[in-house]
Order: C-alpha cells, then sequence, then structure tokens
C-alpha cells in the first residue's frame, strides 16, 4: 500500500492498532499457568503463579476473583488450597477470555445522519474487528500450552 505520510513504515511492529490491556494480559498468563498444570489435578496458589509470571499479587488475586465469578477457575481452601481451571484449556479460547475480562463492548450509537464516508470507514473498521475477533476465536489456552512446550524446546536454558 502506498503512503503518503513521511517517516511512516506501515509494517512496523511498534504500532498496535488493538490494545492489549494488562489485565487481559495478566488473566491471560494466570490462565496459562493453571492450564500448564491442569493434567496434574493441583491447585496453584496466588504465589506460585506470581513467582511463574510477572503479575503483582493483589492484581492476580483480582483477576482470579473475576475468573472465578465466571466459572473459569475454581478456588479450594486449605493447607492444599489453591486455584484450578474449570474448563479443559482446548475448551476456551482467547476470545471468551478476552469478552469475560474486558466485557462485551458494544458498538457505539451515533446519532449523525450518516454520509457515504462514515459509512465507507466504519465499514472498514468493522472488517478490522471482524479479523481480529476471528484471530482470538481461533486460538485456544491448549494451543498456548503446546506453543509454550515448543518454544521452550526450541530455546534451552542453559545454567552456570
Amino acid at each position: 500500500m502506498y503512503s503518503s505520510i513521511p517517516n511512516t513504515d506501515l509494517n512496523s511492529q511498534s504500532y498496535a492498532l488493538l490494545d492489549l490491556s494488562a489485565k487481559v494480559e495478566y488473566a491471560l498468563l494466570a490462565l496459562l499457568e493453571l492450564a500448564s498444570h491442569h493434567e496434574k489435578k493441583v491447585p496453584l496458589t496466588i504465589n506460585e503463579i506470581a513467582a511463574k509470571q510477572p503479575i503483582p499479587e493483589r492484581y492476580l488475586e483480582q483477576i482470579l476473583t473475576q475468573l472465578r465469578r465466571a466459572g473459569v477457575v475454581q478456588s479450594q481452601r486449605g493447607s492444599k488450597g489453591g486455584f484450578l481451571l474449570v474448563p479443559e484449556p482446548w475448551q476456551i479460547t482467547l476470545l471468551e477470555i478476552v469478552i469475560l475480562i474486558e466485557g462485551e463492548r458494544k458498538e457505539k450509537e451515533n446519532s449523525d445522519t450518516p454520509t457515504i464516508e462514515k459509512i465507507l470507514v466504519r465499514e472498514i473498521w468493522e472488517q478490522a474487528n471482524a479479523a481480529s475477533i476471528e484471530v482470538l476465536r481461533g486460538y485456544t489456552l491448549q494451543d498456548l500450552c503446546q506453543e509454550k512446550e515448543i518454544r521452550a524446546q526450541n530455546s534451552p536454558m542453559y545454567y552456570i
């Protein structure tokens, strides 16, 4: 695509049209940690999750409470307590997590008269939104776990 705007790199990875909020990122990291331990059926504590993922514990507690209320995680009390992922990792998509954390975004009400130009611009934004929804709908927690394992095997850590 031709750009007449000077000094713009339209393929730049530093430009983010769709923003990943800290809340969604932390929720995904916490759920990825829980999904990685899902087979063991052993609950993880907030401290254990925070030790593996860079999530402030207070914030993690709020996110896990929200996920528990939604039925995505289950909490167990006691000395062997913690949090467990309720659905199988392949049953929950990234789109579902984003909607759960951010809430469903409603289309803006527009009271002004639609012009051809406004309609054209909105149609393009709707296409971009639909594409992002399809990408997030296409990935599950299981997909992230598998990709994490592949990348961990391809770049082993060496300790001295």
